[in-house]
């Protein structure tokens, strides 16, 4: 097969109501610009305000469930009991969530999640307001939305490149994130007002991230059930999901994207498990000096994706490494910070690179992979969000042994040394200026073991500037 070369698209699509196995069209011509330019868009708006309200839900129970759980159980092991039963139900089940978003149409997938989230919260608002809540009723609901948000996740994110015009793809998974950002702050803040007011209190958050449920479920019933996978004919899950791995490991620059995500999220993102004991222990500053912390850290995600919304596909993988360093090492100051608001600047920054990393990592992944495999790669990157919560676990424990600072620092310091890593290894892998949209990679030829090289501009078309990928060897006869 000749080589893969590289094509842009120039126009930004307004999708019509897509019929199943239909693809976003492509318009040529200029591009809409801005910050918000995805959201023009009518079936990705809605997809993004369904998103919103969903992880307004999910944030504000996260504290309603930990205030539960130390009120049933008087004790810091309870609430760590409910926060494992949701991290290790998601880390096993978000590859299959990844599986089912390439397997089913989206918008089934979408909506089943968000039932399960709308129903273990009403459950829980019942259980509070007729007094029979028991602390295994907690655990249980934190595992079933750890399922529930593991196919919510994956089918989500593959679901954008089906809404906007490649042209737009980094802008709106931007936004995308910017939105779960924006949830961060506004979910635990409704939280807490819920429960201190003598009016409402614990069982009210549930009952309202139900109405949210319900509102983001009733949003996903005008979408389009999304595109059916092309291709092979699918086998068992469990052959899918072994097909998305070998398919990662087959094409060098998917791999190192992939692998390069896990390494700095589990390595970098625990940091947020360990703010209240900076907040307390370092700097003595209370429960409302953690709010503050988690406030700062929020703004600068949300800044920060103001600023690159209208530029993110300008040249992802270089933001990708500016972000992925600037992220690590805000970790490492983090933990250096001699004073409160020297620590604030720290998270502001922390906040804002985590966002610029994610989002062009997600946008680099989106253009370069086969569509068929999107949800399953998407699975395999969340990995590391679900991951990281159990790596504060034993990272807790060094940092009780060898001090809070120290281990921030070593985790500031591994996140560095993984995207030096990536900056090495990247060279002869990236592709230079613009977001480069390749023609989909063939899942056959991956499959069978056939490996890619990059290849230099004789592959790609004259004065291009860019880098292009070809196989070393022709793909399998059919």
């Amino acid at each position: 097969m000749s080589s893969l070369v590289s094509e842009v698209h120039a126009g930004a699509a307004e999708p019509r109501h897509l019929r199943a196995g239909e693809a976003v069209p492509a318009r040529r011509g200029h591009p809409r610009t801005g910050t918000f330019a995805a959201l023009a868009i009518p079936l990705y708006r809605r997809l993004w305000i369904s998103g919103g309200v969903m992880f307004v839900a999910v944030m504000g129970q996260n504290i309603a469930r930990g205030w539960l759980a130390k009120d049933l159980t008087g004790s810091n092991a309870g609430l760590g009991g409910v926060m494992l039963g949701f991290g290790l139900p998601m880390m096993v089940a978000v590859p299959w969530g990844g599986v089912a978003a390439d397997r089913f149409p989206k918008r089934t997938v979408l909506m089943a999640s968000v039932v399960i989230l709308m129903l273990t919260s009403s459950w829980i608002g019942l259980a509070v307001t007729f007094d029979f809540m028991r602390y295994w009723m907690l655990v249980v609901a934190a595992g079933l939305q750890a399922v529930a948000f593991a196919l919510y996740m994956p089918a989500r994110m593959a679901f954008i490149t089906e809404l906007v015009d490649r042209s737009m793809l980094a802008n709106a998974i931007t936004l995308s994130q910017m939105g779960a950002e924006g949830a961060r702050v506004v979910g635990p803040a409704l939280a807490g007002l819920l429960i201190a007011s003598a009016s409402f209190g614990t069982e009210a958050v549930f009952f309202v991230s139900t109405g949210l449920s319900l509102v983001g479920l009733l949003t996903l019933v005008g979408m389009p059930p999304g595109r059916a996978p092309t291709g092979r004919p699918p086998g068992s899950p469990y052959a899918e999901l072994r097909d998305g791995v070998r398919y990662v490991r087959a094409f060098p620059v998917v791999r190192l994207l992939v692998l390069t995500s896990l390494g700095v999220v589990i390595a970098g993102f625990p940091y947020m498990a360990f703010l209240p004991a900076l907040a307390d222990d370092v700097f003595d500053v209370g429960s409302d000096g953690y709010g503050v912390m988690s406030t700062v850290n929020a703004a600068g995600a949300v800044a920060t994706g103001l600023l690159v919304a209208r530029r993110a596909d300008r040249d992802p993988w270089r933001l990708l490494t500016l972000c992925g360093l600037l992220f690590a090492g805000s970790v490492f100051l983090l933990a250096l910070a001699p004073s409160f608001p020297l620590a604030l600047v720290a998270l502001f920054a922390i906040g804002g690179m985590s966002l610029g990393f994610q989002t062009s990592n997600q946008a680099l992944l989106f253009s370069l992979a086969k569509f068929d495999f999107h949800g399953r790669i998407q699975g395999l990157v969340m990995l590391g969000f679900s991951g990281f919560g159990i790596a504060a676990l034993p990272l807790g424990v060094v940092a009780d042994v060898v001090g809070l600072r120290p281990t921030l620092a070593a985790m500031g310091g591994f996140g560095v040394l993984v995207m030096l890593v990536f900056m090495v290894r990247g060279r002869a892998l990236r592709p230079d200026g613009p977001l480069v949209i390749l023609p989909e990679l063939a899942p056959d030829a991956a499959l069978a073991g056939v490996p890619l090289s990059p290849v230099g501009a004789a592959a790609t078309p004259a004065g291009s500037g860019r880098r292009g990928w070809s196989r070393t060897a022709p793909p399998p006869p059919r």
